[in-house]
Order: C-alpha cells, then sequence, then structure tokens
C-alpha cells in the first residue's frame, strides 16, 4: 500500500473546513472493516485513508502545524499501513472500566500469538508491532498485520469467499465472519498493495 507523504496532509487550517465531510466518510469506510471478535475485541482494518485521517486529527488535536512535526505524524502513522500482500489493522481491547482493563490486558498476556485471519482455510497469523509490548505486558490498542500468501490473496479477491477472524488464546476463544462488504473493501486493499 503505498504510504502518506506530507503533501497528503492538510493541516489544522485547511482540515478545519472539510473536516466534517472526511469524518463522515471515513465513519462509513470504517463501518464494513470494524469486526467484532467475542465480547472485548475489536479490529479495525487500516488503510490509507484510514491513517490519513488519523494523522489530520491528531494534527488538530495537538495543533501540530510545522512541517518536520507532521512528518514525524506521518512516519508514526505509515507503519500501521500495510506492505504489498498484507492487510493492516488496529486491535482494541474494550472494556468499561480501569479496574476490569487491568485483569483482561493482565489474562491476555501472549495475545500476540494467538490472532488469526482466516480465509478459505488459509490461516494467517497476525504479526503484532514489537514495540507496543512485552513479554509481561499488553496495551489496551495494537497495531499488526495480517501477511497473506499467494492462496489466501486469491481466495480473498473472489466474492462469497469464507473470510474470518480467531483468537484461541487460551482465556479468550472467539471467532468472527467478516461479511462480504468487509471482503471487499479488504480485497480493495490488496489491490492497491
Amino acid at each position: 500500500m503505498r504510504k502518506l507523504v506530507l503533501s497528503d496532509i492538510l493541516g489544522p487550517e485547511r482540515y478545519a473546513p472539510v473536516r466534517d465531510e472526511l469524518r463522515q466518510r471515513v465513519i462509513e469506510l470504517k463501518r464494513a472493516r470494524r469486526v467484532s471478535v467475542g465480547p472485548q475485541v475489536t479490529l479495525v482494518f487500516e488503510n490509507r485513508d484510514t491513517m490519513r485521517f488519523q494523522v489530520e486529527e491528531m494534527c488538530r488535536a495537538e495543533g501540530i502545524t510545522a512541517d518536520d512535526k507532521i512528518q514525524f505524524e506521518v512516519d508514526t502513522y505509515n507503519k500501521v499501513l500495510p506492505e504489498d500482500g498484507q492487510l493492516g489493522a488496529t486491535l482494541f481491547i474494550e472494556v468499561q472500566s480501569d479496574a476490569a482493563l487491568r485483569r483482561t490486558l493482565d489474562a491476555l498476556v501472549g495475545l500476540q500469538h494467538h490472532v488469526w485471519l482466516i480465509v478459505d482455510g488459509n490461516r494467517a497469523q497476525a504479526t503484532f508491532d514489537p514495540d507496543q509490548f512485552t513479554t509481561d505486558k499488553l496495551a489496551a490498542v495494537q497495531y499488526l498485520k495480517f501477511p497473506l500468501d499467494e492462496k489466501a490473496q486469491a481466495a480473498l479477491t473472489r466474492p462469497g469467499a469464507d473470510l474470518r477472524l480467531a483468537i484461541d488464546h487460551p482465556n479468550y476463544q472467539h471467532e468472527a465472519r467478516l461479511s462480504e462488504a468487509t471482503r471487499a473493501s479488504l480485497a480493495a486493499d490488496l489491490a492497491t498493495n
């Protein structure tokens, strides 16, 4: 997937007049790209549009206007974008209270070895950003990628392909079937890689 460049980013002043329109477009885009896997884990598949929106929102919230600081944000979010033959996602662990969050995160240590995308029976294990966790701690937000072999890539482009997200952690075992709209959106991502 083509990475973001500085000229893709409007910055707070030029972004303000188009924010509502862009925000609505990204909300619609993410609707098909958001998948709940059990009661506490949600994945949002990311692409250039979702990451551009994140950079714009970060610059807006932080008042970032200097090119070097915007470039830092671009570089940071480009790490989430997948390479050729991959899909990228943000994983959210969602709970209602801080106390429950801590217990849940402690229970899910090692999650990075237990998240899979299954495309017509082909299992692709997620690769997590190694800078985000240590062996004994897990953050509530994780960036990950699914490297797909040629067979899985081809299957993903076929309408009706069986597409699932699975988590087989000893303390959290859930699976979710992805919709046809999600499959089509992810297939479009692969086509832009």
